[in-house]
Parts: C-alpha cells; structure tokens; sequence
C-alpha cells in the first residue's frame, strides 16, 4: 500500500466535517495543510448534527464521529472506517448527577431507578455505564434510561429498559421535578433540550438546578482509575469513506500527519499555560497524568478502544465483537 500521493496525481477534492478546537483550527485555516487532499471544510453546529448526516445520508468523505456511533453503523454495514484518530477526550466517572431524596449513594443504588440519558448509545452514556457496571456492580438492565432524542443509528434494537420521555417533556424538566431520580449533565443528558441543534443548550439545565455528583472526590477516582487501568476515554473519531481509501491508499497516513502537526503547536500553548477554554483548562488538568492528553495512533489506545468495544458489547449496542482491524485503521502518528 502506498504511503505517499503520487506525484502529478489528480488531487481529491474531499468533503471533510470536524469540529474547530485548539488542534484541529490549523487543518481548517489551511496553516496545516492535508498533504495531497484539496480540502472542502462544512461547518456543523454542533459537530453532533454531522454524526447523525453521515451515518444516514453519507454525506462527507471524511467526517468527526462519535465513536459509539461509529462501531454500530459499521456492524451494520457502514462504508467507512475509522482512524485512530481521536479529537476529544474526557473521564466519565463524573458529569452524573442525582437528586439527593432519591438516596443514590453508590451506582449500584441506580437500579429500580430513572436515569436521563439524551439517547442510550451516546458514548458519554456507554462510558459510564460500563464504568459502573465493570466498576462497581451495577446492573444496567435493572436501571430504567429515559431518553428524548433518536439514536443516530436507526436500525439499533434497544433493549427493553430504555423508555422515550413523554411528548413534549425535555430530560431537564422531568430531573427537576422528580420524574428522574438521576441524570447525565450537559449535552449527553440534562443539559440541554431535544435534537442537536444550532441552539441545542436553550431549554437545558439552569444555573439554579443544582445536584450531588454520584462518585464524591470524582477527578481523584477518575485520575486513579487511569492509573490502574490506563483506560483513557476516547470521544470523537475520524471515519474516512472506504471508496476514498480504496482509491487514494496514501490518504490514513496523510491525514495521521496532518493531525498530528494541527496538535504539536496546541501541546506546547497547553504545556506553557496559554488557553483558557474550558477544553484547554480540561486537557491541561491531564498533563500531570500524561505527556500528551490527546493521544492519537494505535498503540497509546489500545486500552481504551479494547474497553470501549467492550462496553458496546455489554449493552447490546453491538452483535459481536469485531476484529480490531475490522474497525479501525492500524496506523500510528
């Protein structure tokens, strides 16, 4: 397989959809270029709403995706494969909340309880879940998921303990007046009202409505949890057109290059204190876990793609566990 654009080739002209932050803004002002590739950036807000058009319409060559989302579309036939390319990360043992006379003490209390969920296969939602069920005994079916948005992948058959909110009722609504007993916060849950939308937080959460993490001492557990495991929770990956593969070999490793120079810049502003976005101050919080918070190739997370399909597998997200190679490029930067 060739590694390289051939010289004096017809350069593709791609139709690419990834969300703007701190390393990817050089791919997409074009100071990065993509070697090869004549880049047509579409911007979606959220980068949530490109998820959903690329897994029913296969509307991008290249696309950000929720990797949840991915690996179902792909058991399901999808004509993409994913780089080990991941653009967003964060810990899940937090963002969880309960309401305190529901006495929630451990997540082993959840079951015989209603739990908001935006939809059951958003990966913030099998992360903690897995994490609560391999971590601490809790069994998923016996907790009730209400969710109020549709699952990105259609053809899903859900399990039978996850239920619609009512018409015209918002995840954040039912939380606050104790129709769920629990919850997740921002957009995978309580956050925000209905399908991702350019407005997507109006309707969502308030400043007053304020409820008790579940695990206390959350960002140590997290921390140590890593440690022990090295699992470290990937969130949006990058899927590529299996015809755009096919036709232009060199393109995994030219987008791997690519990526990786869009970050190198955005480490060294991180490591030197510059940003304040609350991604920046998140992914510095890591640097004392690890050099670079936003790993990207095969081998640093093989732990963490192992788990992740694990968990899908558990929550019967998937039929059977695929080949590694089946599902993601295996490529390092």
């Amino acid at each position: 397989m060739s590694t390289k654009p051939t010289i004096g080739a017809d350069r593709p002209r791609l139709k690419i959809a990834i969300a703007t932050s701190g390393h990817t803004k050089a791919l997409k002002n074009g100071s990065v270029p993509i070697e090869g590739v004549d880049p047509d950036f579409i911007e979606v807000v959220p980068i949530i709403g490109a998820f959903r058009r690329m897994v029913r319409d296969l509307e991008f060559d290249i696309c950000e995706m929720a990797p949840t989302t991915y690996m179902m579309a792909r058991a399901l036939g999808a004509p993409y494969i994913a780089l080990p390319l991941f653009v967003m990360r964060r810990f899940h043992h937090g963002g969880f909340v309960t309401r305190p006379e529901a006495n929630i003490k451990a997540p082993k209390d959840l079951e015989g309880k209603k739990v908001g969920v935006r939809a059951y296969s958003v990966t913030t939602g099998v992360w903690t879940r897995g994490i609560f069920t391999n971590e601490y005994g809790m069994d998923s079916s016996k907790v009730t998921w209400v969710v109020d948005d549709e699952e990105h992948v259609t053809q899903v058959k859900l399990p039978p303990n996850v239920i619609h909110a009512p018409e015209g009722k918002s995840l954040a609504g039912m939380m606050a007046a104790g129709e769920l007993q629990a919850g997740f916060t921002g957009p995978a849950g309580i956050g925000r009202a209905g399908p991702p939308t350019g407005n997507w937080e109006v309707g969502g959460q308030t400043p007053a409505q304020v409820y008790p993490e579940l695990i206390p001492d959350v960002e140590k557990v997290e921390h140590d949890w890593y440690r022990r495991t090295k699992i470290y929770p990937i969130h949006g990956t990058i899927v590529i057109k299996d015809e755009a593969l096919k036709k232009h070999p060199w393109l995994a490793r030219s987008l791997m290059d690519a990526f990786s120079k869009a970050k190198a810049p955005y480490l060294v502003d991180l490591k030197a204190g510059k940003g304040d976005t609350p991604d920046d101050k998140k992914y510095r919080g890591f640097l004392p876990l690890m050099d670079d918070p936003l790993p990207y190739g095969v081998s640093a997370n093989k732990a963490s793609t192992e788990a992740l399909i694990t968990y899908a597998l558990q929550q019967k997200l998937i039929p059977s566990r695929p080949n590694f190679s089946d599902v993601f490029v295996e490529i390092d930067h």
